[in-house]
This record gives structure tokens, C-alpha cells and sequence, in this order.
């Protein structure tokens, strides 16, 4: 039975499903016309002709690129299964390479993430691969794995601002898989005389620079990727990225809050020292709600569990 509005006759090619993917990843048809090796006019007709017989408007078009529409972000779902299905069925009985598109991640600011994305990599056995993290905003972070242009996303929630992550992430059909609970940690340069503390309060920072990450137009407290965000700081400096916030703390003694998990390997100059509040921080990876991770993404979550139960965390789920 064909969907209401569905050209019956041709079914959907394999190619145009792969051009439809790499357009949804890439957000411009240009970009993925050039990855593909194909021109601009050859993808954009494909892709006219795939939302004709699907009777569907898959994207949403304007001047900056393309977005993908509801109905586009849950046909997406099944396009990435056929795809990964035709796949291994190319590597199995025609001998072909693996995909070299394997994962893409978004995440806050968290250096065991990047330690299991590192491990992740290390272990592939893909003689080519192209893999993304990006280190974005919260509101992005759940953007990217609704419109999946990430498979999945690592941020935080607690008391303060589950129930509206929770609520965002229900109506954008995405599900939050705990991960670990953490005690609050500050995190200031090595150097600074408050690394000496087994544990410092709140007034111990009264007159630190508080650095904190610039969450752009969604800049709701809700969205803040630190706890205590509704709190008053005299000093308070916003920025884009981990190295500047690192560069901060040993050059203005400023510090952030987060999970106290720190990989030496990755920020040397950087320690973690308890901080004492009634508070805990719940970290945990989303995807969508009806689709099941591959096989690349479960790996990533595995990396990820790895590293937290090196630190003695309390794994959750």
C-alpha cells in the first residue's frame, strides 16, 4: 500500500537515500554534492524526485542551506537503517570498505569525552574513517541529535533543570539515558592556591572570575551547562570553547564548575577540587527515542562508561 500522496511506479534508489543522508548531515546540498563527487543540479533533482515519491516535504530550504522537516527527521531514521543494512551487505558478499561516515557526537564541555572519543578512534580497524565531535550549546546539542546530524549527545541535567530539558527532549522525541552522578567540583588551574583544598565552599569564590559557557541566543539559566547558574557572581566572564576556558583559569585564577572528572593526559595543567553543596549532577547520553544506536555509537558508550568507572564514579542505567 503506497502512503497517501506517494507516486506509485520507480521505488526509492539506494543513491538517492545516500544523497538524502549526506544532505541532512551537512545542511547544504552544495556540501554534499562536492563530498559526493556529483553536481549541485544532479543532488538538488534526486532529492525533488525523492520527496515526490514520498509525497513528503523533506526539507525546509533558504538561504543559509537546508533543514530538515518533521517528516524529514523521521525519514531520515529509516534511510540511515537501509543504508547501514545495504552496507553490510556490500561488505559481506562484495568485499566492499566499510563506510568511512562512522559516528557523530555532540557534547558539552567534558574532558572524558573526548578521552572516550579518542579511545573510540584508536580502536577502529576502518582504514578510512570520518568521524565529528563537536563541543557545542546545550540547545545545539539536542538540535543536532533531533535533526541527526549527531547520533547522540552527552550533557547534564539535576533538580534545577530537569523538567524542562526533559520536556524539550520529549517533544523533539529524544530520550536521556543516565550515565553517571557526580559531586560538583571546581576546576581552576593548578597553580591557583586554591588547589591545595581538599574542598573549597562557595565563599571561598567569592572573588574568583566565575567562567562559564556562552550558550548564544538560548541563553536560558535552564540551558547553563553549569549548576548553580541563578547564582550572582561578581566577576563573571562567558566563553566559546575549553581552551579559552582552561587559558582563563591559569591566567585570571578563574574557575568553572563541573564534574570533577579531568584526564591529566588531556588538561595537565588543570586540577579538580570538591566543592560543598547540597547538589548533584546527573550526566547522561540522548538519542532518539525510536531508534536503536548503531553498532559505532554503542561502542562510544562503552568508551564513555569505561573512563567515568576509572575515576570511581557512580555509573547509573
Amino acid at each position: 500500500m503506497v502512503r497517501e500522496g506517494m507516486r506509485a511506479g520507480r521505488g526509492i534508489t539506494l543513491q538517492q537515500l545516500r544523497y538524502f543522508v549526506e544532505v541532512a548531515v551537512e545542511g547544504s546540498i552544495s556540501a554534499a554534492a562536492d563530498l559526493m563527487y556529483v553536481s549541485q543540479p544532479t543532488m538538488s533533482a534526486a532529492l525533488k524526485d525523492l520527496e515526490a515519491r514520498t509525497g513528503c516535504t523533506l526539507f525546509t530550504r533558504s538561504a543559509r542551506g537546508v533543514t530538515l522537516t518533521e517528516d524529514g527527521s523521521e525519514f531520515l531514521g529509516y534511510a540511515r537503517q537501509v543504508i547501514e543494512q545495504a552496507e553490510l551487505l556490500e561488505q559481506r558478499y562484495l568485499g566492499r570498505p566499510p563506510s568511512k561516515r562512522l559516528l557523530a557526537v555532540s557534547a558539552q564541555h567534558y574532558s572524558f569525552v573526548v578521552d572516550a572519543f579518542v579511545r573510540m578512534v584508536k580502536a577502529t580497524d576502518a582504514d578510512e574513517y570520518s568521524f565529528a565531535l563537536r563541543e557545542t550549546r546545550t540547545w545545539d546539542i539536542i538540535e543536532d541529535v533531533r535533526t541527526l546530524r549527531s547520533e547522540l549527545g552527552v550533557l547534564y541535567r539535576n533538580d534545577f533543570n530537569r523538567n524542562v530539558i526533559d520536556k524539550l527532549l520529549r517533544d523533539s522525541g529524544l530520550a536521556f539515558t543516565p550515565l553517571f552522578r557526580a559531586t560538583p567540583h571546581i576546576f581552576i588551574a593548578r597553580t591557583n592556591p586554591l588547589a591545595e583544598r581538599e574542598r573549597v565552599t562557595l565563599d571561598d569564590l567569592a572573588d574568583a572570575p566565575r567562567l562559564t559557557f556562552d550558550q548564544g541566543a538560548n541563553n536560558s539559566f535552564y540551558f547553563a551547562e553549569e549548576i548553580l547558574s541563578t547564582r550572582s557572581a561578581s566577576r563573571d566572564i562567558r566563553v566559546s570553547d575549553r581552551a579559552t576556558i582552561f587559558n582563563l583559569m591559569i591566567g585570571l585564577g578563574g574557575y568553572t564548575i563541573s564534574t570533577g572528572i579531568i584526564s591529566d593526559d588531556l588538561d595537565p595543567s588543570i586540577v579538580a577540587v570538591p566543592l560543598e553543596v547540597d547538589e548533584r549532577i546527573e550526566i547522561g547520553w540522548i538519542g532518539q527515542s525510536s531508534i536503536a544506536l548503531t553498532s559505532q555509537a554503542q561502542r562510544f558508550v562503552a568508551e564513555m562508561r569505561e573512563v567515568v568507572a576509572e575515576f570511581g564514579v557512580e555509573l547509573l542505567a
